[in-house]
This record gives structure tokens, sequence and C-alpha cells, in this order.
């Protein structure tokens, strides 16, 4: 079966479509491909068509903290925004969650319930699949503090979950970076706890985000790494790249870490501005700087 036979099946497929719609950057270019798949079946279908056919295979979750090149992607991109059911189980102190589900929704769900432990991840845009694949973390807590299971499929079609000791967790890493599972659901371990503390919590931490974020901006979130024993935005300040400029990509003001689109920049713009930060900070303080942000896609012709 071809991959555009599958719309025949009521499966959401569409061709050339510039990702800059998606992405949280507002930057990146086409996917030859790209899918919504709204359930399990669908998914598998998908997976078992390019595996078929020999066509590359892109999942890009909630495309919050992520750059594409401006060149796009070849293959299937797969998009499992549709994918987002929560179920919270107070009996049990469990919330389980599409990989499509927003962990922000998640949290909110958490709460509703009255369990705690997920209210580090009250403001963080991206997906639960996007969390557990990077191990999204925020004012002291980390998505593997709290999973319990993590259900995959495989490249090759098939379905297994993974306990948390073998999703390999470490700083921004998960196994399932190595393997090239798809994430479709996690299970969170939770603490029973006072609705409303929960909630204060919640609120407190986002009040945080608020007042020290560029969120008025499109912006990847957090570009870079923490390496051991520094802090990137002090760094960035002394360097005196805070407000740089490439394009319409620039070190924000507001938060050195973070780099936003100011109106009409490229991924290539944000990219030029990473190499420049990454090559200052080298010479500046002998630091090589990581990226947070993922970074995937073809150079523009």
């Amino acid at each position: 079966m071809q991959l555009m036979d599958l719309r025949k099946q009521g499966i959401d497929i569409q061709e050339n479509i510039p990702l800059s719609r998606f992405t949280f950057t507002k930057t990146g270019g086409p996917a030859q491909y790209l899918a919504f798949p709204k359930n399990l079946n669908e998914l598998e279908l998908l997976v078992d068509t390019v595996k078929e056919n020999n066509i590359p295979l892109t999942v890009i979750g909630n495309a919050s903290n992520l750059i594409i090149r401006d060149g796009g992607i070849s293959g299937l991109v797969l998009i499992l925004t549709k994918m987002d059911t929560i179920v919270a189980n107070k009996d049990e102190a469990t919330v389980t969650a599409d990989a499509g589900a927003r962990i922000i929704d998640t949290s909110e769900a958490a709460c509703e319930a009255g369990l705690s432990g997920l209210e580090f991840a009250a403001g963080i845009p991206g997906s639960v699949g996007g969390a557990v694949f990077m191990n999204a973390g925020a004012y002291g807590g980390e998505t593997e503090f709290v999973i319990k299971s993590v259900r995959v499929l495989t490249r090759a079609g098939e379905f297994k979950t993974y306990t948390h000791d073998e999703m390999e967790f470490g700083y921004r890493h998960s196994v399932v970076q190595e393997t090239g599972d798809i994430v479709v659901s996690a299970t969170f371990g939770l603490e029973p706890g006072d609705k409303w503390a929960i909630k204060a919590k919640m609120e407190y931490f986002n009040g945080l985000r608020r007042a020290k974020q560029p969120l008025e901006y499109p912006s990847c979130g957090s570009v870079f790494k923490r390496p051991a024993g520094h802090f990137v935005g002090p760094m960035i300040i002394k360097a005196g790249l805070q407000g740089k400029r490439i394009g319409g990509a620039e070190d924000s003001m507001k938060h050195a870490g973070f780099i936003i689109n100011v109106g009409g920049a490229t991924a290539t713009d944000y990219l030029d501005l990473i190499y420049l930060i990454q090559k200052t900070i080298k010479k500046d303080f002998g630091i090589d700087l990581q990226t947070e942000v993922r970074i995937i896609g073809k150079e523009k012709d």
C-alpha cells in the first residue's frame, strides 16, 4: 500500500506542508508528507506503510522544543496532537496520558484529581511524548521523577511497555532517543495531595515563568543545556550577546537563555545565532555549550 492511499481510510495525510505552521518558533521548511493519526490503529498503519515503502519517519510531538531547518523534512512527519486522551485514577494515584496530550493539560488533570507531582510541568508547552522523550523538567522537577511506565510503538511496528528503569532517564535524555521508539502514552505515578495546595504551587511556578521568560514572542524555550557548575544566561550576558540579533532571531533581553522570533525569522537565523553564542562562550569561558533544543531537518538548497 502506498502512503497516500491511507487517505481513503480516513487518515489525515497532507503533502508539502510548511512546518512553520506548527513549530513554536514559527520557522521551518516543509514536510514532504505530514500526518495526524487519531488513534493507535492509524498510527500503526502509518508506521507499517512507511516501513514497507522505505520512507523516512520523523515524529515531532508538539514542536515546542524544536528547530526544523529551512529545507524541511523528507519522508513522513507525524504530529500526534489528535491522540490526547488523559485519564486520572485517584484510587491508584496515577494519570495516564496519550503522547499527543499537552503536559500542561496532564498536570491540570492531576491537580483536579488531587494528585501531586506534576506541578513543575504546569507551564511546559510540550506534549507528553516530548516530555518523556527529552525528560523535560523545570523548577526542580523532572519527568523521570514521576514516570511509572511508558508505552511505545517500535519502528518495527510492535507495541511494548518500558518500566521506569528501562527508560534510562538522564539530563534531557531517555532511551527512546537511541531506540527511535514512538511514545504513545505514559503513566505517571503521583501522590495524593490537597487540590488547592497543588493549584497554588502550579500558579506560583507559572507566575515565575511569566515574569522571567519572553512568552510574548515565538521561541523554542530554553535553547542550551546547563553546563555543570555554570548558568547559561549570565555567561551570555557577560559575553555581550544578550539582545544580539541575526535576521529575525534575537537573544532575549528578558531571558538570555531564550532566542525569540521578533518577526520574519528563519530557522537559519536561529541556528546562526546559536552557533555564534556557542563559539563566543567557548572562546570567552572555555565551555562547550550543548543545545537542549532538538535540531532536525535539511539545509535549504
